[in-house]
């Protein structure tokens, strides 16, 4: 059987670059070897008034995803599924992906957030895990996190309206691809209206590099 596999932040800058491009829907999904259907879903969920922006489309499927794990209730026989696979020493990361095996979409932060509250009652579910004492930190940030912003900057929403129409040379769109385990980074500049691109590989993200 296969599963579903969510797109990854760097599928979507290469989406990205590619609907900057110009490229249609059919050709995005052949070189990001994706169903067209999952590109479709893709660009109707996620694009913004601005258009199509990468680190946007994380953060909204970020958000998407997020709440609707904290909607989800924890009954009595998900409870039952956790306990007994923390009694076989599995992770929470493990539990979540064995879960969602069976239709069960609960993240793996949720289960720490259930053995947090079942410690504070003065459970002792928490002992069942491999590394219980350790601190962790939540992988997940909010859409609304100000954090990485360049001070000063200008929205792009402020730009002129000229520049959307895409009727004039020169005006040029930049973004940031950021690589594996946040090393290094490429800029992209797309000019709007031809769609010439220049691609620039960079060892830093702050913005000495430019």
């Amino acid at each position: 059987m296969i599963y579903y596999t969510q797109l990854t932040q760097k599928e979507r800058y290469h989406i990205s670059v590619l609907c900057k491009e110009g490229f249609p829907r059919a050709e995005i999904a052949r070189r990001v070897k994706r169903h067209p259907s999952t590109i479709t879903r893709e660009l109707r969920r996620n694009t913004g008034r601005r258009g199509y922006r990468a680190k946007q489309a994380q953060q909204k499927a970020l958000y998407r995803r997020h709440t609707a794990e904290k909607a989800i209730r924890l009954t009595h026989r998900i409870i039952r599924l956790i306990v007994t696979r923390l009694n076989d020493k599995w992770s929470p990361e493990q539990i979540s992906g064995w879960l969602k095996r069976m239709q069960i979409h609960i993240s793996h932060e949720r289960i720490y957030q259930f053995l947090l509250e079942n410690k504070r009652k003065g459970g002792i579910l928490y002992k069942h895990l491999r590394r219980s004492h350790r601190k962790r930190k939540k992988r997940y940030g909010s859409p609304d996190r100000r954090g990485g912003q360049i001070p000063d900057r200008v929205s792009i929403d402020e730009r002129p309206r000229v520049v959307d129409a895409k009727e004039r040379i020169g005006d040029w769109e930049a973004d940031t691809v950021i690589g594996c385990n946040h090393k290094g980074a490429i800029i992209t500049l797309v000019e709007r209206k031809s769609k010439y691109t220049l691609l620039r590989k960079v060892n830093r993200k702050d913005i000495s590099c430019c």
